[in-house]
């Protein structure tokens, strides 16, 4: 599941000339037929990270087995992204990571959220290079 990820997971331009950085969290559901539905989004610490986790999410319609005797199924997977560092940092990263964090847009959930019986999976590590 990592590996798939790992390689289906696009780092737009933006992420990495942001160089943005952070957790995203999502809840999905999948069917007997080992399809994808109701995706949510439970966190993100930038919403600029969400739409390539949801792309390659969306990948993986088809591919969930579950249980015979269960219609559905929820998981949680955690998405962590951060760029490789490059040997020295200077001013200029220092400056746009600190403009990103000050900036960033984070999804957080207002209430509780209900579990159920969900699957919390590992969690699934992006590492970028920057430009």
């Amino acid at each position: 599941m990592n590996q798939f990820f790992k390689d289906s997971l696009y780092v737009s331009q933006d992420i990495t000339q942001r160089k943005a950085m952070g957790t995203v969290v999502i809840k999905f559901t999948a069917r007997q037929n080992g399809s994808v539905s109701k995706i949510v989004v439970y966190y993100a610490d930038d919403a600029i990270l969400v739409q390539p986790v949801i792309d390659a999410l969306r990948k993986t319609n088809r591919k969930w087995i579950i249980s015979g005797n269960e219609k559905a199924h929820d998981f949680i997977i955690p998405f962590v992204f951060t760029f490789n560092p490059p040997d020295a940092a200077g001013a200029d990263l220092q400056k746009t990571v600190y403009d990103n964090y000050r900036n960033r847009n984070p999804i957080l959930s207002k209430d509780q959220v209900p579990l159920d019986e969900t699957t919390l999976l590992p969690p699934v590590s992006v590492n970028y290079d920057l430009p």
